[in-house]
């Protein structure tokens, strides 16, 4: 009997030590967890403001765009009917690509997109016949 006393002794402080060692275990498991948790909020916290940033850089080229487009089509000294104007927000660049009926036409199609757009860089690649 006393063998039998001292077996489940052993067998009842084998399981509280391993109970223990569980619960750290698990204790520990959270603590990772956590961790994984925050640095995934994290990480969507930055995503999130980055495609905010990348949104407003969208929605100012596109503003630009319409603007330098709406100028071409209202100047009566070109013919912008075949001008294509692309903006983009994150280098704050116009570029016009297309034709123009002259090399001139292509030089004020230049100047009105400098003139809605003057804090952003124009690129003119119009092609025109020669004057």
């Amino acid at each position: 009997m006393k063998t039998f006393n001292r077996v489940a002794a052993a067998a009842i402080l084998a399981l509280a030590t391993a109970c223990g060692n569980t619960a750290d275990g698990v204790e520990k498991d959270a603590e990772k967890a956590g961790d994984k948790i925050e640095a995934a909020s994290d990480r969507a916290a930055n995503a999130t403001a980055n495609s905010a940033e990348s949104a407003g850089s969208s929605m100012g080229a596109a503003m630009e765009t319409g603007d330098v487009k709406t100028a071409l089509l209202a100047d009566s000294r070109i013919s912008a009917d075949d001008i294509n104007v692309d903006s983009d927000g994150t280098t704050k660049t116009v570029t016009l690509k297309g034709s123009v009926r002259t090399e001139a036409q292509k030089t004020i199609a230049e100047e009105i997109a400098k003139a809605k757009a003057p804090e952003w860089k124009v690129v003119n690649a119009l092609t025109g016949k020669p004057d």
